[in-house]
């Protein structure tokens, strides 16, 4: 799979309703990134559905992101079947996870962190749109209501940090 950035989401992609917004509609931080791929989303969306530490990682940071294991770099037969209540261990050997939320293969996928009133606290949602065959923009946003403290940071820091992440990149 090959990939080409088109440096960040557009301002349409941004403004624009997705997947799981409505789970946390007075978010105080939404950050939308997007890139455009080189094949199509029924070739992307099994990356997707694998995702999650203990599974096939989170495709990051992974000394960060999955406790040193490397992402994997096929796709594993074994963490292909997914639906709303799937649990995806947000780091190896942690109680803490995300939840689906939302989903349509092959269109979206909505990852949620549940708050103990059953509300959530976070989404983090991934959508393909086919752009031209063999081309599929994944779109990506996530979303933070009240409650959610990122590493335990303040809501004051929190938000002009998120404001400036959203900002295109200036090449000079």
């Amino acid at each position: 799979m090959t990939t080409r950035s088109l440096v960040r989401a557009t301002p349409a992609e941004r403004a624009q309703d997705l997947a799981g917004d409505h789970l946390i509609p007075n978010a105080f931080v939404s950050l939308t990134d997007a890139v455009t791929t080189g094949c199509r989303r029924q070739d992307l969306w099994p990356w997707l559905a694998q995702m999650g530490a203990g599974r096939a990682g989170w495709y990051s940071y992974d000394t960060i992101d999955n406790g040193g294991q490397p992402s994997a770099e096929e796709v594993l037969p074994q963490f292909q079947t997914i639906a709303v209540g799937t649990v995806l261990p947000a780091l190896p050997r942690a109680t803490d996870a995300f939840i689906v939320a939302e989903i349509e293969p092959e269109h979206f996928l909505v990852l949620g962190w549940p708050s103990e009133d059953g509300n959530y606290l976070s989404t983090w949602a991934f959508t393909l749109e086919e752009v031209a065959p063999d081309k599929t923009r994944l779109i990506v946003r996530g979303r933070a209501g009240p409650g959610y403290h990122f590493h335990g940071l303040p809501l004051w820091l929190l938000k002009p940090a998120a404001r400036r992440a959203e900002q295109p990149i200036r090449h000079t």
